[in-house]
């Protein structure tokens, strides 16, 4: 099967001049330590520019604002907007928002479009993604959020954990179980939650890669819905469609993460081939040090592998649908998050105290990296599923009992003595 990642040429140079812009003008954004409200306010004629390059929120179709963009185009695009943390919200698809988005254009109602997704990709709004719980994580079928029908609304009644941007935004789109005697994936229903409603407590969660609770960039809170009350029509899709939304939701989102992750390799490959031609130990330059030159060639052969394996996933989903892609969204999942590790922690390693310290932007990616292999699933779970649909593929075979003599001489009747003598 041959497989064909080129672009048009057109858009290869809005390529280029994202990779431009997110270099020239977002990269002296990180060395501001701004807060969350200080960044908005700066990013907001960034953004301006962007939406006149056409870029803005480009994993939407052209009526919801966005570009329609294919996987292959969006994957190419999020590997130069991983180089930055900050890039993707000036380019209008950072998580949660940008999954949230998609999840509304899907199955939202007119009037769910107008009042969430219109606001929503205006940059006016925030959302979240409510969904996990502790103790179950992303297992559906161990959750325990309840949601009941009560006269023209829903009761909810939920403890949801680690919710990206909850108590900073506007909205959750929540997950609860509306039948409880269905399958788990069938008894699963989606909400418009409006943060302001009565019942909803959250609690701040200090992360590895952001401790500071007072306004940081980005939040994960702890969530409790006490009878929380919501009008049917804040339903998002039917009942019982949840698990499906989930997966459509997940599923191509996994491809903008791990093309991200590829993103921030090649920066700190980089840096990692800057300091080894630049710096001078015991008498040589570190780029002819034999270990230095492993580091290098194994980093450049582990990032090409990560690219190229997610850039499959996009494309058999343009052209499959990500259905017949899961394996391979599952894949990059788990190696990705791994090679993004391995290359940040040697890129440290050659830099020294100064990799470790706050003047490179090396340990902040260090920090953030360590959360690629839990996020959207632990990686042990990918790695199950990938093994059993493979396995799934082979069919039990008896070990063979007779002799390699026996076997020898059955091969000769048939093929003749002189037939393995060149």
């Amino acid at each position: 099967m041959a497989y064909d990642f080129d672009v048009d040429p057109r858009y290869g140079k809005k390529l280029a001049w994202a990779r431009e812009f997110v270099r020239d003008e977002i990269y002296p954004l990180e060395v501001l330590g701004l807060d969350h409200h200080s960044f908005r306010r700066l990013a907001k004629p960034l953004q301006d520019e962007v939406k006149r390059n056409n870029l803005w929120a480009a994993h939407l179709g052209p009526e919801h604002g966005g570009q329609g963009l294919g996987q292959v185009e969006l994957a190419l695009l999020h590997e130069v907007l991983g180089a930055s943390d900050l890039a993707p919200h000036v380019f209008g698809c950072q998580a949660p928002d940008s999954g949230n988005a998609e999840l509304i254009a899907i199955a939202g109602t007119p009037e769910q479009k107008r009042r969430w997704l219109t606001p929503l990709l205006a940059g006016d709004i925030d959302s979240a993604f409510s969904m996990t719980e502790q103790g179950t994580g992303s297992d559906p079928k161990q959750f325990t959020s309840r949601a009941v029908r009560d006269g023209d609304g829903y009761v909810i009644n939920a403890h949801k954990w680690f919710v990206g941007n909850g108590s900073r935004s506007d909205f959750h789109i929540l997950m609860a179980v509306t039948d409880p005697d269905a399958h788990p994936y069938e008894g699963m229903s989606m909400f418009i939650v409006p943060t302001d409603t009565p019942g909803i407590r959250m609690r701040g969660i200090a992360t590895m890669s952001d401790t500071n609770l007072d306004d940081p960039l980005y939040v994960h809170d702890e969530v409790w819905y006490d009878d929380v009350r919501v009008p049917a029509e804040n339903l998002l899709g039917a009942e019982g469609q949840a698990f499906v939304l989930a997966q459509k939701r997940l599923g191509p989102g996994r491809i903008h993460h791990c093309m991200r992750w590829v993103g921030v390799c090649r920066r700190a490959f980089d840096m990692l081939c800057e300091r080894a031609v630049s710096k001078s130990v015991h008498g040589g330059s570190l780029a002819d040090k034999q270990m230095v030159q492993q580091w290098v060639a194994e980093s450049a052969a582990r990032i090409e592998a990560a690219r190229l394996l997610t850039m499959k996933a996009a494309w058999t989903i343009d052209r499959h649908g990500a259905s017949a892609a899961r394996t391979e969204i599952a894949m990059i999942k788990y190696h990705g998050a791994a090679v993004m590790h391995d290359v940040l922690d040697k890129a440290i390693q050659l830099h020294g105290s100064l990799g470790y310290s706050g003047d490179m932007p090396l340990e902040q990616m260090y920090r953030w990296s360590r959360a690629g292999r839990l996020y959207d699933g632990p990686d042990e779970v990918h790695k199950v599923t990938v093994a059993r649909r493979i396995l799934r593929e082979y069919e039990p075979v008896e070990v063979p009992t007779e002799h390699i003599p026996t076997r020898r001489a059955a091969a000769v009747a048939r093929y003749g003595e002189s037939a393995g003598t060149g």
